[in-house]
């Protein structure tokens, strides 16, 4: 399981440093592909694929469906860590989640999300806001 919040930088090569406390779980090679809220996932090979095999059961048929796992699949590189502990994030993926320098990588329990610094702040400042809300809502799924 990932959790915890860390604090790194992207070098001009599109280079990042993976959290030391994230990286035995990741294993020498994972999955990045485009996230949700305009940040990036990284899956274990494991987690990779049992997501798999749940987006093969989505329907073709559904427009949605489609585009779905369109856009992650055609967003998904597989990363190796280097002897440094750094991946290299490609261009594409850098574009769409607006990673410069500063960046925010968290733990989310069976994944490892890569912030650009300032989306995460301006994401947990609003979702902070409404944290109690949001929680009276999940009651319903008991937790």
């Amino acid at each position: 399981m990932f959790m915890g919040e860390y604090q790194h930088n992207i070098d001009t090569k599109g280079r990042m440093i993976v959290p030391a406390k994230f990286r035995e779980g990741l294993g020498e090679k994972f999955i990045l592909t485009r996230g949700l809220d305009q940040c990036l996932f990284a899956y274990p090979q494991e987690e990779w694929k049992v997501l798999e095999e749940k987006l093969k059961k989505l329907p073709l048929t559904k427009k949605d469906a489609r585009s779905f796992t369109r856009f992650f699949f055609s967003g998904a590189v597989e990363c190796e860590v280097d002897k440094q502990g750094r991946i290299n994030i490609s261009q594409p993926l850098r574009n769409y989640s607006k990673l410069e320098k500063e960046c925010i990588v968290i733990g989310v329990s069976n994944r490892v999300e890569v912030w650009a610094k300032e989306i995460w702040e301006d994401y947990f400042t609003e979702s902070e806001e409404s944290f109690a809300e949001i929680a009276e809502n999940l009651m319903d799924f008991d937790i």
